[in-house]
């Protein structure tokens, strides 16, 4: 019984240890400008991960950011005035139109 625990823990000990060496080759940022202007260029999905040696996935991850991004600004630009306009319109809006419950 003892033999078989410490054979356990040793093969779970290598298992943390290989995987732990693994995990930051896999976790390799992708630049997904870099993506984006081959894929603004003409190339094709599956030439641009064979170009830059990163996965198709990854290239239609990078799309599918540049997507919701544009979605996003599109958004926030149909709403009128935004950002740093809005807050400077609240901040100099005259105490008068607080609520009459704070008077």
């Amino acid at each position: 019984m003892r033999k078989f625990a410490i054979v356990a823990a040793s093969a779970m000990l290598a298992m943390a240890v290989a995987f732990s060496t693994a995990a930051p080759a896999l976790a390799a940022k992708v630049d997904c400008d870099a993506v984006m202007q081959a894929l603004n260029g003409g190339k094709k999905p599956k030439e641009v991960a064979k170009d830059m040696k990163i996965s198709a996935s990854s290239v239609y991850r990078c799309k599918r950011h540049a997507r919701e991004a544009a979605k996003a600004a599109t958004k926030t630009q149909g709403k009128g005035k935004g950002g740093v306009e809005a807050a400077k319109e609240k901040a100099t809006a005259p105490e008068s139109a607080a609520s009459p419950a704070m008077k």
